[in-house]
């Protein structure tokens, strides 16, 4: 897949306004109501990740708090695969529910 230039990043940026651009990496932070909704929206993540090969690097801190940044590293910067990732990361937290604990 090829590498993005930064016009193309840009537009698609527009369409994802909570991402941004870090280097040759888009990254987002989600904010959850504990620590049982971060990890369950990490794993939901974790499995669309593991079905497209494309997987992003996943930070969980303050026990509510995920980031993932996406990068695609064969092309040494950012390609469609990361931004359909990043798009498909926030249809998992539009759709999420409470986990039940």
């Amino acid at each position: 897949m090829a590498r993005l230039e930064d016009s193309q990043i840009s537009k698609r940026l527009q369409k994802l306004p909570d991402w941004a651009r870090e280097g040759d990496a888009i990254r987002r932070q989600y904010v959850f109501d504990g620590f049982a909704g971060a990890v369950a929206f990490v794993v939901r993540v974790g499995f669309d990740a593991e079905a497209a090969d494309h997987h992003p690097d996943v930070l969980i801190s303050n026990y509510k708090k995920v980031t993932l940044t996406f990068s695609t590293h064969s092309e040494h910067g950012l390609t469609e695969k990361d931004f359909a990732a990043a798009q498909k990361a926030d249809a998992v937290f539009a759709g999420r529910k409470a986990p039940t604990v």
